[in-house]
């Protein structure tokens, strides 16, 4: 899905505004997959709701099209870390499942993550979770003025492979955003601290650790589309859009919508909301 951009490109207010406003219809869409997910339902059924939701608040999905990829969310199940393809499959009690979601409106695109846990999910598959969700915020820490690219892939390699001795996904990253889906830098979710592109206010970047339960590695399924753990163990993905300022990095995404839908939906596990 990846195309390449090197242009590295510093936004303005109103640039980030529209960034924002493209944000904000990604986190409605990904609320309303909060509010309808559960064992039974498929990601047909659920990328066809969020794709409605898109198109009528005037926007496109920012996905669908995008190297050709077919559909509106990336819905990647249990060994699944991302690019999986909405399917006929129904959702069953015990899995986690990531959704990726992206918007495009006045010239300007929006993206966003979440792993949702579906009804009993074993407690170490749970901590995979909560870990891979902190470590996102421990990301965004870091994304300041004056800090480099190596700080935030540093925070969270250090909490998910050194405390918590799981698998840092090495062959994807987060990346710039802005007017292309994927722009100049790339986010590792690994690095040395002091290393890597200096950031500067009104850089705009996508942050989205991709944490597996085993080994690091990745293969391609045979769909062409969805990377998987190569040792078919459970993977956690959590992504928020973000702007670089002087003293703490703005949240441009929104997972407070979604987590309030998961409160009101019983079929979702509710651990993760007490992090």
């Amino acid at each position: 899905m990846r195309k390449k951009n090197s242009q590295i490109y510093f936004k303005t207010e109103e640039e980030v505004e529209a960034i924002r406003e493209s944000c904000l219809i990604v986190s409605k869409a990904l609320a309303l997959v909060a509010s309808l997910i559960k064992p039974g339902v498929t990601g047909e059924e659920l990328d066809k709701k969020a794709e409605e939701l898109i198109r009528d608040h005037k926007a496109v999905p920012g996905f669908k099209g995008y190297g050709d990829f077919p559909a509106t969310l990336c819905i990647s199940i249990n060994e699944g870390v991302v690019h999986g393809i909405p399917s006929k499959k129904e959702f069953k009690d015990g899995d986690v499942v990531s959704v990726d979601c992206g918007s495009y409106l006045n010239e300007f695109y929006g993206d966003a993550a979440y792993t949702f846990a579906l009804g009993e999910v074993p407690q170490e598959t749970m901590e995979l979770l909560s870990v891979t969700k902190t470590s996102l915020y421990k990301g965004i820490e870091n994304a300041v003025h004056g800090k480099r690219i190596g700080d935030i892939g540093f925070a969270i390699q250090s909490y998910c492979e050194k405390e918590h001795s799981y698998g840092v996904v090495r062959d994807l990253v987060g990346h710039g955003i802005g007017k292309n889906l994927h722009e100049a830098p790339e986010v590792p979710n690994y690095g040395r601290r002091g290393q890597g592109f200096l950031m500067k206010e009104g850089l705009v970047i996508a942050i989205e650790p991709m944490i597996n339960m085993g080994v690091r590695n990745v293969v391609l399924a045979n769909d062409g589309w969805t990377i998987i753990t190569k040792d078919k163990l459970p993977s956690a993905h959590y992504e928020h859009t973000v702007v670089v300022r002087k003293n703490k990095a703005e949240i441009l995404s929104n997972h407070d919508f979604l987590e309030k839908e998961i409160k009101n939906n019983s079929e979702i596990n509710e651990i993760l909301l007490k992090n």
